[in-house]
């Protein structure tokens, strides 16, 4: 009988170690994103990183940001970093985040054929675009709600186009991630509204290349907002803090600031444009 209960007392014990074991490997938190982040490379840098430091593994779902940020609203994820401030405030203010801080930024620019038909190169992006809209001249479009497409029609409106009255076949509602669209736009030769960081990793160029850059309308920030677990009891509440509290670390900033290709820098830390 002693054998017997020393013999149990041995099962429970590698049970419970077992799924301690188990518990702590399936430590992750879920965050829903950009497809900029994404497929610019930077989370693959990024993340490693993080979770070598924490032990915390990150489940990035990219989607456009008004997806993310729908996702979140269902409380289907316990972080949201995406680049749209007013929708990430709004998001805040209706009680579906704690709260919003920014974390990295950089700028859109205008891609375009090298050839440049509707003379569009320059730093004014509304001027630019009041030109592609006259000449016609393809463009293409996320049109996937995120941040890219809310910045894209912040500008039409800003140049006075009224798209819904002006578009016609040169303008391409793709509804699509920022990958296939800058694809999109490189089979078309045409015009498209772009991150610099997805450019930048982008290599199916084809005859585009950069045209419009360096008007202060084009800068785009990304903010990172913990989900509200008032709301949404389930979020994982302090390992999403943890990610957070991490992204705006100095150690966190140093990572987003090392991460380049063929020598540009593709993020800015949020803490180093306060320096300026």
């Amino acid at each position: 009988m002693t054998r017997l209960r020393t013999l149990l007392a041995a099962c429970c014990t590698t049970a419970l170690l077992l799924a301690t074991g188990a518990a702590a490997q399936a430590r992750f938190i879920t965050v829903a994103s950009t497809t900029s982040t994404e497929q610019s490379g930077l989370f693959g840098h990024l993340l490693p990183v993080f979770t070598k430091a924490s032990g915390i593994k990150v489940r990035v779902v990219a989607l456009g940001t008004g997806q993310a940020l729908d996702m979140a609203r269902r409380g289907d994820a316990d972080v949201v970093f995406v680049h749209d401030q007013a929708a990430e405030e709004k998001f805040v203010a209706d009680g579906h985040g704690v709260s919003r801080q920014g974390v990295m930024y950089n700028d859109f620019v205008l891609i375009g054929p090298r050839s440049d038909p509707a003379r569009t190169a320059g730093k004014d992006i509304l001027e630019s675009l009041r030109r592609i809209e006259t000449m016609k001249a393809p463009f293409v479009s996320r049109g996937d709600k995120s941040g890219t497409h809310a910045a894209e029609l912040r500008y039409w409106k800003a140049a006075g186009v009224d798209l819904d009255g002006k578009k016609g076949p040169w303008y391409r509602d793709t509804g699509s991630g920022m990958g296939p669209a800058l694809n999109t736009a490189a089979s078309m030769n045409a015009y498209l509204l772009a991150d610099r960081g997805s450019w930048l990793a982008f290599r199916n160029r084809g005859a585009l290349g950069i045209v419009v850059a360096g008007d202060t309308r084009l800068f785009n920030q990304y903010g990172v907002i913990l989900v509200n677990p008032a709301r949404h009891p389930h979020v994982k509440q302090a390992d999403g803090q943890k990610f957070i509290d991490w992204l705006l670390s100095a150690a966190g900033q140093k990572i987003i600031a090392d991460y380049k290709i063929d020598g540009e820098q593709l993020f800015f830390p949020s803490a180093s444009r306060l320096t300026h």
